[in-house]
């Protein structure tokens, strides 16, 4: 009986051994929160870390990073525009249930030499390989004609990007990434993945977290916007008002 227990219990341990024989990562970022305020123009996220190899020894064809951020997710319905009668209408729709606001990739080599078309798609690498979430019934050559015009209108945007050699490797152990963060950039919870692919394989993956929110008197007038709608709203025609007959007044007296 402890021979078979014996003989059934190598395997586990050999499975074990290899899976902590794989490589892992130690991520960070340069800040865990971005405030918004005024004067704010946008800002670079610095993504580093190391790649923690067992034995400590990095093998003689180093792996390659890649990174993603991306975030907060949100419904969005994409309208598409005909010349109707000479005239430019609303023609098509498509709902969205789940888009990134914000999405940024940036990897040591192009992504279209490091993994295939099915990883990518896994693991969300690249801008054609968003999850979109469509809702709404079209045909799939719609369905495919609204998502690339979504990504095309985000990436115009500068709310997507993908830098093809964005991620510095150095020593085979420690990389670096800098991801450009808009002005116009959603606030919101997001998220900072790293990969490491090592034979067209994701070995290792970690993610940090990151928050964007708005600071000071920015801050204010959004929660008083969103808690006191009504109010809010008579304020700012009471200001509009108000500013415009000061303007008339000014332009009287001249």
């Amino acid at each position: 009986m402890k021979r078979r227990a014996a003989l059934i219990l190598l395997p586990l341990i050999a499975l074990l051994l290899g899976a902590a024989a794989k490589p892992s990562l130690v991520p960070d970022v340069s800040q865990r929160r971005i405030d918004i305020i005024y004067s704010f123009t946008g800002a670079e996220l610095l993504l580093f870390g190391a790649i923690v190899y067992p034995g400590g020894r990095a093998p003689e064809k180093p792996a390659d990073v890649v990174v993603v951020v991306k975030g907060p997710a949100e419904p969005i319905v994409l309208r598409e525009k005909q010349k109707i009668a000479g005239v430019w209408m609303n023609a098509e729709n498509a709902r969205f249930r789940s888009v990134p606001a914000f999405y940024a990739v940036a990897s040591s080599r192009p992504l279209q030499g490091l993994v295939d078309d099915r990883t990518a798609a896994i693991y969300e690498l690249g801008l054609r390989n968003i999850q979109l979430s469509p809702a709404s019934g079209e045909t799939p050559e719609a369905q495919r004609r609204f998502e690339a015009g979504l990504v095309d209108l985000k990436r115009r945007g500068g709310l997507y990007v993908e830098s093809p050699d964005g991620v510095e490797v150095s020593e085979g152990v420690l990389y670096r990434a800098r991801i450009a963060i808009p002005a116009r950039v959603p606030v919101g919870s997001y998220t900072a993945e790293t990969f490491l692919i090592q034979d067209g394989r994701v070995v290792a993956a970690a993610t940090r977290e990151i928050e964007i929110d708005k600071s000071g008197f920015e801050r204010f007038v959004a929660i008083v916007a969103d808690r006191w709608s009504f109010t809010y709203g008579l304020v700012a025609v009471a200001v509009s008002v108000a500013l415009g007959w000061a303007a008339a007044a000014a332009f009287r007296k001249k």
